[in-house]
């Protein structure tokens, strides 16, 4: 493995250096400038954290531990991007992954690990996480330059247009994206911070989906729209081809405006999940032999979930910026793809370093609370397991997380050093157990 990521290392640096551009004609051009005709980038990285031991008089199969615990995780990512004509662009993305989350990402909604997932080997294995074709098809005569970039070859975009995706890749490369809330390797490493943790999010156990995405950009509003498959049970692996077993469909609107001279977007977004999906009440009324609720033995073609997210961030100055997110689903039915939330409140703060000269450091805070609906909570109480939790009992409390983390640029233009700290009040939504402390280092390298 560590001759495989230092050939990944050379590989991007030398295709950062040496991007290969052409001379294509001035309509596709938009100014004369040249086009990189395709790119090369690489990410690295590597996240330990420590948990000491808390308050738990009790715990169950999907527990976080309530003894001392490290863990410690590295993911690492080719970026391989070409353009194809005019506006289409193709990208891959081979990714290595290993290691693991606290308790294997088990016993909290707000986990806090955004680079770990419930795989269950934390061997480092290879897999393609993106695969996927792009087309933009422009409506307006107005162009920009588009940077070179990690999955996104540098070109003249138009102010207006239509954009089709195609292939393999993570909904929430598309949808929910928050400028100071939104990328592990970088910001706010828990799951509930990173993204909304009520959305519901179709994806297979790694976090990506076979999907086709609508992409409608009219000034400062932006429709987006998607067609994803879902995996045939919770957390799978695999994904089912079949439609009219199951599909997922989600859709946002996206507006950016200003404040004054101050900078904000606001986004909403709707999703619709339909499946073979499990039901919490019946569930509670259909208890195995040892009296507990299974809701594996409740699942039913046609079932579906619905619900909505709220996103926002506003930026206050040139060194602090807010955001915010609040989402809902019905919670009727079992979680299936993402974490074991029905409500979800947060919001926090970002602000660099410019005040003391270091421009390229980041401080941020993030605070949420995350509840269950009526029929979830019970279900829990009663004994039974969820996608992510299940102490046996539960004294329901909502579920608090609060995370602190502070990223430094060094001398080197490629790497972040990050520290960090979370503290989980009622983990699994029990106030019979907690509250948790979770210390942790980031190093990240791209290029």
């Amino acid at each position: 493995m560590r001759s495989l990521v230092l050939g990944l290392i050379i590989m991007g640096n030398c295709a950062s250096l040496y991007g290969q551009t052409d001379s294509s004609t001035d309509g596709e051009r938009r100014g004369g400038e040249g086009l990189t005709r395709f790119n090369l980038h690489f990410q690295v990285t590597y996240i330990y954290q420590y948990k000491p031991a808390f308050c738990s008089p009790y715990s169950g199969q999907n527990s976080l531990l309530g003894t001392e615990e490290k863990q410690n995780s590295l993911t690492s990512t080719l970026f391989l991007g070409v353009r194809l004509w005019r506006g289409a662009e193709m990208y891959i993305n081979p990714e290595i992954a290993g290691g693991s989350g606290l308790s294997g990402a088990f016993g909290l909604a707000a986990s806090t690990n955004g680079e770990t997932y419930r795989v269950g080997d934390p061997a480092p294995t290879l897999y393609l996480a993106r695969g996927y074709f792009k087309q933009t098809i422009a409506i307006s005569k107005d162009y920009s330059a588009i940077a070179d970039g990690a999955n996104q070859v540098s070109c003249q975009m138009p102010e207006k247009y239509i954009q089709f995706l195609l292939g393999k890749y993570g909904l929430a490369d598309m949808f929910d994206i928050n400028v100071y809330s939104n990328a592990p390797r970088t910001q706010f490493m828990n799951w509930a911070l990173m993204n909304n943790a009520a959305w519901d999010y179709a994806s297979n156990v790694r976090g990506y989906n076979y999907a086709f995405t609508t992409i409608v950009q009219l000034n400062s509003i932006t429709y987006k729209s998607s067609l994803s498959l879902l995996p045939p049970v919770p957390n799978g692996a695999e994904l089912n081809t079949n439609l009219s077993e199951e599909f997922a469909v989600n859709s946002e609107i996206d507006k950016t405006y200003k404040l004054g001279k101050r900078e904000g977007n606001i986004r909403l977004l709707g999703y619709y999940n339909y499946g073979n999906f499990g039901s919490y009440a019946q569930a509670l009324n259909t208890k195995d032999s040892l009296d507990f609720p299974k809701i594996s033995a409740t699942r039913q073609a046609g079932r579906h979930k619905i619900g909505l997210g709220i996103s926002a961030d506003q930026q206050i100055s040139e060194t602090i910026g807010f955001f915010t997110r609040v989402g809902w689903n019905d919670g009727k039915t079992e979680t299936w793809c993402y974490t074991e939330s029905d409500r979800t409140l947060s919001a926090g703060l970002s602000i660099n370093g410019k005040k003391w000269k270091r421009p390229d450091d980041n401080i941020g805070f993030g605070w949420v609370v995350d509840g269950l609906s009526g029929e979830h909570r019970n279900y829990l109480a009663a004994g039974g397991l969820g996608f992510e939790l299940g102490d046996g009992k539960l004294n329901y409390g909502h579920e608090t997380a609060c995370e602190l983390y502070y990223s430094l640029k060094p001398v080197s233009s490629s790497i972040w050093l990050s520290a960090d700290y979370q503290c989980v009040f009622n983990p699994g939504y029990n106030k019979d157990r907690g509250p948790v402390n979770v210390f942790s280092c980031r190093v990240h390298m791209e290029l």
